[in-house]
């Protein structure tokens, strides 16, 4: 689109990450603004179905959380194999729907990011009843085949999502 940006009309099958049975159609329209790196792209999206509920898995994950004695920490996740326990899926789950908004804000035409790992994860005690978790997660650049340490702070609640209150890039030195 002259002097605006270039916009892209996608259709896409998404697959229920909890059920790879369950699939959906998309379409979406996303665009690029010329100039401006700081702008996140916009995007527009018709799902057409519903995928599967997860209130239930939601809620038994949040009880297990806010039931722990002590704040949740954990590092590398998956471990150098791959693996992720049982236990740290839903936690793995939540990084990845954050770090897809952090990717969104801060993707171009000429990058695709994608969530690598969980270096490090540690739950924010709190006073209300949201959770909050302090993540350093690695994001790879596939394009360019960096890896990206990035911070983020991102609190849930099974009532009201996942919100990023706050998010950096770091230097690759923080990896050390």
């Amino acid at each position: 689109i002259d002097d605006v940006g270039h916009k892209y009309h996608l259709e896409l099958v998404l697959e229920d990450v909890l059920d790879k049975d369950s699939t959906v159609n998309c379409t979406a329209e996303v665009l690029y603004h010329l100039g401006n790196k700081n702008i996140a792209p916009a995007v527009q999206f018709t799902i057409e179905g519903e995928l599967k509920n997860t209130d239930e898995a939601d809620n038994i994950f949040y009880s297990r959380i806010k039931s722990l004695e002590k704040e949740l920490v954990a590092e590398n996740i998956p471990d150098s194999h791959g693996s992720v326990s049982p236990e740290m899926e839903p936690i793995r789950l939540l990084a990845q729907v954050a770090s897809g908004y952090v990717i969104w804000q801060n993707s171009t035409e000429n990058t695709k990011f994608q969530l690598a790992q969980i270096k490090h994860v540690k739950q924010v005690k709190r006073s209300d009843d949201c959770l909050e978790f302090d993540y350093m997660i690695l994001l790879h650049e596939m394009v360019s085949q960096e890896i990206i340490p990035w911070q983020m702070t991102v609190l849930w609640h099974p009532q009201h999502g996942v919100q990023v209150t706050q998010d950096s890039c770091q230097p690759k030195h923080a990896l050390e």
